[in-house]
């Protein structure tokens, strides 16, 4: 089994999911408009295992719950020890929420308006 998981983990790393928008990123705080590869390729593989072992932490909290989804909560709980992303979590669903009532309302006023 821990041989699959280096397998997918491989996988996954070798697909290189964020590496646009980690090149923007680095080119924002400073670095050349073209970083090297390897550097975009090492931060790619650091953001990923981060994600897949946020992910991981948050299956744990949903199974000793002894539910199969994880939920939103499963995830803060899984940052509770580190208050800037906690704080972080809780802007971006607050955020969320406020961009979800604007559209309602905005569609409200264009059905009103037929």
């Amino acid at each position: 089994m821990a041989s699959d998981a280096g397998v997918r983990k491989h996988r996954i790393r070798r697909q290189h999911l964020f590496a646009r928008e980690l090149r923007s990123l680095m080119y924002g705080i400073g670095d050349d408009p073209n970083p090297l590869q390897e550097s975009v390729e090492l931060l790619d593989d650091l953001v990923t295992e981060y994600i897949v072992d946020m992910c991981h932490e948050a299956a744990k909290m949903a199974s000793h719950a002894r539910r199969n989804k994880i939920k939103v909560d499963d995830f803060k709980f899984a940052l509770r020890r580190d208050p800037k992303k906690l704080g972080r979590v809780e802007e971006l669903l607050l955020m969320s929420k406020v961009i979800a009532d604007a559209r309602k309302q905005f569609n409200d006023d264009i059905e009103g308006a037929k």
